[in-house]
């Protein structure tokens, strides 16, 4: 995986000759052929939401560059862009440099330590007299990710960066590495498993998983146990356990945050489910496990031991001769 260098000169004022080196992020990510297959299509209801604190004329192009991708909630503060956090409304921060050069780094420090694995990108428009000591207290702050949009190629980084990060490192993780235990898997099957981890969050049944994928529920449950698999509500059970073991490493999510976030009915209904599943509290659940940890059990219980009879399996293919599912509305 490549990363990119920018050398940003400081070239105003007395500052001319000092040179900051900032590391930007990974901008491709190249997941193994299999994993590629069959994508989900794109809900324009389900974008990714990202939230800004940037100037006027900053926030036209941030729209522009989105478009398709994400869509932008625009605030005035660090501490409205926390709330959105928290609440779960936004998927990754995007700040202006230019606004930070106006502000104390304490709150970005604040919010960037509660939230560690909430991406968030500096943006970098213009230079001014303050703009070095500004990336500098930023990446103190622990921002390690920096965009140079002051030429036209810059948007198109912008794009590519939260392409990256809003594609969640946890799933990415995920299905690379199913590409791998389940080389030679059908397509339809690849389909199953992308369901599983890149689809919203609302999609939290086997019902609507079955409907996103264009099969009946029943359908889908038979031919798992026609070929001794685990029912597909555990699959989809430990995938939202993956996800919330993700959330739970940024230390600012309350359990309550993460069963808002994922759409449990409520706190009581997400200790259950982790009960149920995991036999441990809630909140030794979020003790235990980060995000690479309980996919490492999702493979062990559900994944590896059932290896064989997961590549032959064709969960949503249908006969030549079949008119297809008639899938039902939840």
């Amino acid at each position: 995986m490549a990363f990119y260098h920018r050398r940003v000169g400081a070239d105003v004022g007395a500052a001319r000759d000092s040179t900051l080196t900032l590391q930007l992020m990974p901008l491709t990510v190249s997941l193994p052929p299999r994993a590629q297959l069959a994508s989900l299509p794109s809900n324009p209801q389900s974008l990714t939401h990202v939230t800004t604190v940037l100037t006027p004329a900053e926030r036209v192009r941030v729209d522009a560059a989105g478009e398709g991708l994400y869509r932008s909630l625009h605030r005035d503060s660090v501490d409205d862009v926390m709330r959105d956090v928290r609440e779960a409304r936004a998927a990754a921060v995007v700040l202006s440099v230019s606004y930070c050069e106006r502000m104390s780094s304490e709150p970005v420090a604040t919010m960037v330590r509660e939230f560690p694995r909430v991406p968030t990108l500096a943006l970098l428009s213009e230079l001014g007299p303050r703009t070095p000591q500004t990336l500098l207290a930023l990446g103190t702050s622990g921002v390690r990710r920096l965009i140079d949009v002051r030429d036209a190629s810059g948007w198109r980084l912008l794009r590519s960066a939260l392409t990256d990060e809003c594609g969640n490192s946890v799933q990415r993780l995920a299905l690379g590495r199913l590409a791998q235990d389940l080389e030679g898997a059908s397509p339809d099957c690849w389909r199953f498993f992308q369901a599983l981890f890149l689809s919203p969050a609302s999609v939290c049944t086997v019902r609507r998983l079955a409907r996103n994928l264009g099969i009946l529920p029943s359908t889908l449950m038979s031919r798992f146990f026609r070929a001794g698999l685990p029912a597909p509500k555990r699959f989809l059970a430990m995938a939202r356990l993956v996800r919330a073991a993700h959330l739970f490493e940024n230390r600012g999510f309350s359990v309550a945050n993460i069963a808002n976030h994922l759409e449990y009915s409520s706190p009581q209904s997400f200790g259950r489910h982790v009960r149920t599943i995991l036999h441990m509290t809630a909140v030794e659940f979020r003790d235990r496990h980060d995000g690479a940890r309980m996919f490492d059990r999702f493979r062990e219980e559900l994944v590896l031991p059932h290896a064989t009879a997961l590549r032959r399996l064709s969960p949503l293919s249908y006969p030549s001769n079949s008119k297809g599912p008639r899938v039902l509305d939840s």
